[in-house]
């Protein structure tokens, strides 16, 4: 399998897998970019190139685990985010699928604890 092949389907696994998440939505930002929101807050954006195909994906992460993660070659401070904690995965091998996955799920845990709490109870997430 091509390289640009393994990282589309890694980027589409990824992408599946945050749809799979309580009260999250698709939106299309900044003329093609595939951002997962929960309550209109992003939790990943997935950078795409102007035919539509992926290029990476930008999570917001644990503080302790920021300076761990972009240590790591292919991952990098997120453009704009980095303050807020956000990483920049550039290339689909950085971390296996199944970390990869944990990481998304992680964001989208840490993005939703911010909402209020009846807001959480109306989109079917923990309180």
């Amino acid at each position: 399998m091509s390289a640009g092949r393994a990282a589309k389907k890694v980027w589409d696994a990824l992408d599946a897998h945050a749809q799979t998440l309580a009260g999250t939505r698709v939106d299309i930002k900044w003329g093609h970019d595939r951002c997962h929101l929960v309550a209109d807050k992003m939790f990943a954006v997935f950078r795409l190139d102007e035919s539509g195909q992926p290029r990476g994906v930008a999570l917001k992460v644990d503080d302790s685990r920021f300076l761990e993660l972009t240590g790591l070659s292919g991952v990098h401070p997120a453009p704009y985010l980095a303050r807020a904690h956000w990483v920049w995965f550039e290339h689909h091998d950085a971390l296996p699928l199944s970390e990869l996955r944990a990481l998304l799920t992680r964001s989208h845990a840490l993005i939703a604890a911010k909402l209020t709490r009846k807001l959480r109870t109306e989109l079917g997430l923990t309180p």
